[in-house]
């Protein structure tokens, strides 16, 4: 791992040392074509490779960071896209001005150099220099001609400004006058102290004549600066390419610098906004994952870091959150096993519905009850009707749905695999106090059958005592009246046609009795099938009224809500309530006030027929109902028995209490549904 560490670094700078040297090699040979001495050229290289470098650099570090971009977008790092959106502004907001920059300065630099190192200058150089030549050389022949003339006798004398002399011995000469003792003439330049001297020379009979001009002191010294500015000037020129090329490349410096300085600041400020939310993300995750203990360090005072300690405050809050939630379903639970536990030994069958109908839960006794399976939990509850065939259980399902109140009470009978059942169901909604919204169906029911066949059983113990009783009662005078008859015949008292007659009557009277009585026994037994249609109890009860108007004693006060109609077999009930307000005029002896109240409760309707009479005993509230048993002298104890049997085959209910004034109050309870 360190070697490779160590490695990167190196290459790095092997490769770098390669290109500073490839760099300096094309400078050196381009330099090579100007002539310019070799501390300027090695100064020149030096400026080219240092801008070269930090151009290169420049570019190796935007690519860099330009491919870090792409990396992250790449691996889809959080923040990617923030960093490149911010990136690409900053890089337009910077490259746009900059490249107008870098044209416009390029363009200035390149006119400057191009004044500088203009064509006009040189040329007025070039003209001067060939006047001042010119000049020179017309005194240089001015002279040559003046030594000439003088060679030949011509000029005798002297002339201003020219000095003609003879020289005789070239010892100690100069080139030029050896040259003219060798009988070749010409000029020469001489730079004095105070200007220069044209001299000429041309040989002569006596030796060489030699002729000088004097040129002045200022018009030399001006020549000679106007020698000196043109090779300065010559010089410059060769430096006009590589100044162009080192002004375009510290332009593109320049250029690349601002370029780099947006890309680095916009990755600087988009990195200090988009780590803190890759850090966030990356809790998040942790957070997804189940690790509630992770927190993101605050990295700045603003906007993000205000963000960031909100992270961390929700964080130390969801998890006690957590820890409370799980404390809860620790003791949901817990409460879900106590009442599983409940439930399982509770004999009564609970089924728990959603508001889709869907079995949530069923217990123990539920499944024994209807012979079901753990495999309907979860599924629609028409799968468990479907099992049970029962149509009286269908309607009320039927019924109950899309109802507010879905509260019913029924006892109904089903077959559950070849075998009747009969259950007591109570059906009810799951409320949600806190919203007053349903949150599902209880049903709750047990299973009544044998408790029904032992109260049957019982019922008709009771029934054949009570015909045991009522028979043996006119057995009695039948039996000593058919007695008394045979002792008269065979005494032959004179009384017999008599006592005849009487005992006859008796035994005729006491024979209609027991006809009577299997007579209504009979209709007890054989109550017809109830078959409903749509009434209003309260017009049942105005018309059942009517057949009492001839009591003048008794006085009836109806009062009655506003009730629906609803579904009976309109004549039983009115059987049932004429059999209630038969017995209770009876018991007012033909004389007092019954009170009717009809009231529409929950769902259900409450008829109360309230009398004046003797009331009912204590002891005998429980066995009213029952066949034959009657607190009313010359009664068969059927009537309300067949009253009873009215009521629950409509799936209602029936019982009595005493009057808080006088007398007794009979409540039936019918379901609107």
């Amino acid at each position: 791992m360190t070697k490779k560490v160590f490695t990167k670094p190196l290459i790095f700078f092997v490769l770098s040392l390669i290109f500073i040297l490839v760099i300096t090699f094309f400078e050196i040979k381009h330099l090579q074509k100007i002539s310019v001495d070799f501390s300027t050229k090695v100064l020149l290289v030096g400026i080219l490779t240092f801008n070269a470098v930090a151009i290169t650099t420049l570019v190796f570090f935007t690519i860099r960071n330009l491919y870090k971009l792409y990396y992250e977008k790449r691996e889809n790092i959080p923040g990617h896209r923030f960093k490149t959106k911010l990136t690409i502004i900053f890089i337009i907001f910077a490259l746009i001005p900059s490249i107008l920059l870098f044209v416009i300065a390029s363009g200035l630099s390149t006119n400057f150099i191009n004044k500088i190192f203009s064509p006009q200058i040189g040329e007025h150089l070039n003209l001067s220099m060939d006047i001042a030549q010119e000049v020179y050389d017309q005194m240089r022949n001015h002279a040559l001609l003046i030594a000439e003339e003088s060679a030949k006798g011509k000029i005798i004398g002297k002339l201003p400004n020219i000095n003609i002399y003879s020289v005789n011995s070239h010892d100690d000469s100069s080139d030029l006058i050896k040259d003219a003792f060798n009988g070749k003439k010409g000029t020469e330049i001489i730079s004095i102290d105070d200007g220069d001297l044209i001299r000429a020379a041309v040989p002569s009979s006596k030796g060489v004549i030699v002729a000088e001009i004097k040129v002045p002191h200022s018009f030399a010294f001006k020549v000679e600066r106007l020698r000196e500015f043109n090779e300065e000037y010559l010089k410059i020129l060769s430096y006009r390419e590589p100044l162009r090329i080192n002004y375009i490349i510290i332009l593109g410096f320049v250029t690349l610098m601002i370029v780099f300085t947006g890309l680095w600041f916009s990755l600087k400020i988009s990195s200090s906004i988009t780590t803190p939310i890759k850090e966030l993300a990356l809790a998040t995750e942790s957070l997804k994952a189940g690790d509630f203990n992770v927190q993101v360090k605050s990295r700045s005072n603003d906007e993000i870091g205000m963000l960031t300690e909100s992270f961390n405050s929700m964080i130390i809050e969801l998890n006690e959150s957590r820890k409370s939630l799980h404390n809860a379903y620790l003791e949901s639970d817990r409460g879900r096993l106590y009442l599983e536990s409940i439930m399982s030994k509770i004999r009564s069958g609970v089924i728990c519905l959603n508001n889709e109908g869907i079995i949530q839960t069923i217990n123990q006794s539920a499944k024994e009850i209807l012979k079901i399976g753990e495999d309907l939990k979860g599924k629609h509850y028409n799968e468990l009707l479907e099992k049970m065939k029962s149509e009286e259980l269908r309607r009320i399902v039927k019924a109950i749905q899309g109802k507010k109140n879905r509260n019913i009470q029924r006892q109904i009978n089903l077959n559950i695999e070849g075998a009747s059942l009969t259950l007591s169901v109570f059906i009810s909604d799951i409320m949600d106090y806190n919203t007053n919204s349903s949150m599902g169906i209880l049903v709750v029911f047990d299973d009544l059958t044998e408790l029904i066949r032992a109260q049957k059983a019982l019922a008709w113990q009771e029934v054949a005592k009570r015909i045991a009783h009522e028979i043996k009662n006119p057995l009695t005078p039948i039996k000593l009246s058919a007695e008394r008859l045979i002792k008269k015949k065979q005494k032959g008292d004179s009384d017999f046609e008599q006592v005849f007659d009487n005992s006859i009557k008796i035994i005729i009277n006491e024979v209609d009795a027991l006809k009577r009585l299997v007579d209504e026994f009979s209709q007890f037994g054989k109550l017809p099938e109830v078959v409903k249609t749509m009434n209003n109890i309260t017009e049942i009860i105005n018309d059942i009224v009517l057949l009492y108007k001839g009591y003048k004693n008794i006085s009836f006060n109806i009062k009655a809500d506003e009730i629906p109609d609803i579904s009976l077999d309109r004549e039983q009930i009115r059987r049932a309530i004429i059999n209630i307000i038969d017995n209770a005029i009876k018991a007012m002896n033909q004389s007092g006030s019954i009170e009717i109240n009809i009231l529409n409760n929950n769902g259900k309707i409450l008829l109360s027929i309230a009398d004046t009479g003797i009331g009912i005993k204590d002891e005998d509230r429980d066995r009213l109902f029952l066949p034959y048993f009657t607190g009313i002298k010359g009664g068969t104890g059927l009537g309300l028995a067949i009253t009873h049997k009215i009521i629950t085959d409509h799936g209602g209910t029936i019982k009595v209490n005493n009057n808080s004034e006088k007398g007794s109050i009979f409540i039936i309870e019918l379901p609107v549904v």
